[in-house]
């Protein structure tokens, strides 16, 4: 692996040889730049973040590889509409300042975005320099060049514009990112914004989700911190559908309209015999000891976590790679991602895939878990295993996982970590039998407005799509945001 000052000089070096005129056939020559980052030895040892951001030099020489497209075809696959050719020619001409201007216009949160985001399967898969090489790895690095804006100007914010006082008020429940976005939007327009979080604290997927190695928490406090200053009143461990229901909100307390982005944290199991052993976890339990309580930190956090040393991650997506990882910080010494098609196949973006094995952890594909056993005293001692093969694609595209009968075998290990999706938080639907909901628990919602069955009731983000990306959930806090607006407007 390269180290950072060693990319640092490659990019200052071709700075100084590129020519004053570069045409297309110039910039798509250029290579991709690398992302500096920790060395895998030193980083499952600590919970700094992995990815240690461009430099100027390179975040100069991979914003001059955009060919400034007239039809802008990145801007199609960008959930929130960012107009990334125009930052992106802000940073080749290093108006850091105008650059960040230029996001802020669609998005309040460039630091979480250009980190977490899957931009390989949005903005940069319709990329023209990454058709160009056949290849969208070699695409302009946009979630990249979003991260350095965002952390060069992390000090030089300008908020948006406030409205004048409306003297409406919008309710919104839950603080992730499809809330988040929907807030700043409707608080634009003059209006008066309370998001309600069930937890103490704010942020939820991208707080409790997350592993700091990926989304240091100070960042997200700081993105939050934004929506406070522009008048947003934030109010915490107030559990909605419990503390207060969605009518009593609108009915007794006077919301004019309630925007509803509570998430999908139901965590899905397997129904496998042996799941209720004492050392099974739900990813999303394991992950927020983690993340939230910061259990690794074992001289201040009263949180307590189960010491592993062999242990069996089920699932192959983002999150099954977060408790992978996470399970090598705290200690493990065997990690195994066990999942039931082949690498090709995961659903985790191939960055988490690489660092996972980068950091050792292994991958047991074409696996399915049976059972898992337990001894004595109720911990798991064991899973047995069933060997699969490829059958025929099913409806996501991805070829099917086939058992192969007789083919069962047993792995030792002490702790298992449950990773195979989340469904819908049903709370408020039990409170509010008015919003309809389709057989997996999802909010009914209008296309084109986000409104649920309920009238003044807007939701967004994985309540609505299921587990989605942080992205794709600010995507539907903005749409909902102009219809919210649109309908107080109207109602006015």
């Amino acid at each position: 692996m390269k180290t950072p000052d060693v990319l640092d000089k490659e990019a200052r070096d071709i700075l100084s040889s590129l020519p004053e005129n570069l045409t297309a056939k110039d910039r798509a020559a250029i290579p991709q730049q690398e992302m500096p980052q920790q060395d895998p030895k030193e980083r499952i040892h600590n919970m700094s973040e992995v990815a240690l951001g461009y430099t100027e030099n390179e975040a100069v020489v991979e914003a001059s590889r955009c060919l400034q497209c007239k039809n802008k075809p990145c801007v199609s696959g960008c959930p929130v509409g960012i107009d990334i050719p125009r930052f992106i020619k802000s940073v080749a001409e290093k108006d850091y300042s105008g650059a960040m201007d230029v996001i802020q216009e669609s998005s309040l949160l460039p630091a979480i975005c250009g980190r977490v985001c899957p931009q390989e399967n949005q903005c940069q898969k319709f990329c023209t320099v990454g058709r160009m090489h056949k290849d969208v790895d070699k695409a302009v690095a946009i979630g990249r060049l979003e991260r350095f804006v965002a952390d060069h100007e992390k000090d030089n914010v300008k908020l948006p514009e406030i409205a004048p006082a409306t003297g409406k008020r919008v309710a919104v429940v839950g603080s992730g990112p499809a809330s988040m976005a929907c807030a700043a939007d409707v608080r634009r327009m003059g209006h008066s914004v309370t998001v309600f979080e069930a937890l103490h604290k704010m942020g939820g997927v991208l707080s409790y989700g997350i592993p700091e190695f990926r989304l240091p928490k100070h960042l997200v406090e700081k993105e939050l911190s934004k929506l406070e200053a522009m008048g947003i009143e934030f109010q915490r461990n107030v559990l909605i559908g419990r503390t207060r229901t969605v009518k009593e909100l609108m009915e007794e307390d006077g919301y004019d309209a309630v925007f509803i982005g509570t998430g999908a944290g139901l965590p899905k199991f397997m129904n496998i015999p042996g799941e209720n052993l004492i050392s099974v976890f739900s990813a999303n339990e394991y992950l927020t000891r983690s993340n939230l309580m910061k259990a690794y930190d074992t001289e201040h956090s009263l949180t307590p976590y189960f010491h592993s040393q062999r242990v069996a991650v089920f699932g192959g997506g983002n999150v099954a790679m977060d408790a992978a990882r996470t399970a090598l910080r705290l200690g493990a010494e065997t990690v195994d991602i066990v999942y039931r098609r082949t690498r090709s196949e995961m659903p985790a973006r191939k960055e988490e895939v690489e660092h996972a094995i980068e950091e050792g952890c292994n991958l047991r594909t074409l696996s399915q878990p049976v059972e898992i056993l337990g001894d004595e005293n109720g911990i798991v001692k064991g899973v047995v295993i069933r060997r699969c093969e490829l059958g025929e694609p099913d409806a996501s595209g991805r070829r099917s996982p086939v058992e192969i009968p007789g083919s069962d075998y047993t792995v030792d290990y002490d702790t298992v970590i449950v990773a195979i999706g989340n469904a819908s938080n049903p709370l408020i639907k039990k409170t509010t039998p008015e919003i309809e909901t389709n057989k997996r628990g999802n909010f009914i919602v209008d296309e084109a407005t986000n409104e649920t069955s309920m009238k003044g009731v807007f939701a967004g983000g994985d309540i609505v799509l299921g587990a989605a990306t942080v992205i794709l959930a600010m995507g539907q806090g903005r749409k909902a945001a102009r219809a919210i607006n649109a309908y107080l407007e109207e109602k006015e």
